[in-house]
């Protein structure tokens, strides 16, 4: 990596950082490409990104950020999954290590508060952003759907009634 490889790679992470709602340290314990490339696709799958860093670029990266204590993270062969839902990359990547022991989650950052494992671990449990906007639709809808039962129940009691009444007569 020659340095203006090395400028271009800081300016992207710089705005990775101040640009992601969460940001979530992994340490690579000897995934292949074929493994890599899977979670990739899983984090893409999400909204979310994975990126292989070099910690000297991240570490300068971070300076001037409000996340610099996410510096004490960046030791052995990281890399960062990030996203701006919240919990997209925190769901995806704890799963990932759950199934997979090849990778290791370090800690994070939600905004400018730095998590440590076990705050990436409760920050994956929360729901997704499109699971909070389902269950927002369902709330809404189902008073509406109350609403119309009730106003349809008694037009339909009192059509049993007279059909009752025409029977008997």
């Amino acid at each position: 990596m020659d340095r203006t490889q090395k400028k271009e790679m800081v300016s992207f992470l710089k705005g990775v950082f101040d640009t992601s709602s969460s940001i979530v340290v992994v340490r690579n314990l000897g995934l292949n490409v074929a493994e890599m490339s899977d979670l990739r696709n899983k984090m893409r799958e999400e909204g979310a990104s994975f990126k292989v860093t070099k910690n000297r670029l991240a570490r300068l990266a971070l300076e001037g950020t409000n996340i610099e204590g996410l510096e004490e993270h960046l030791t052995g062969t990281t890399a960062l999954g990030y996203s701006d839902d919240v919990v997209a990359a925190a769901k995806v990547l704890v799963k990932y290590a759950k199934d997979n022991d090849k990778l290791e989650i370090v800690g994070g950052s939600m905004d400018s508060t730095i998590l440590d494992v076990n705050g990436i671990k409760s920050l994956a449990a929360l729901p997704g952003l499109d699971e909070l906007r389902g269950k927002i639709v369902g709330l809404l809808q189902a008073p509406a759907g109350k609403l119309a039962s009730i106003t349809q129940a008694p037009a339909g009691q009192l059509a049993r009634v007279f059909g009752a009444y025409g029977s008997q007569g």
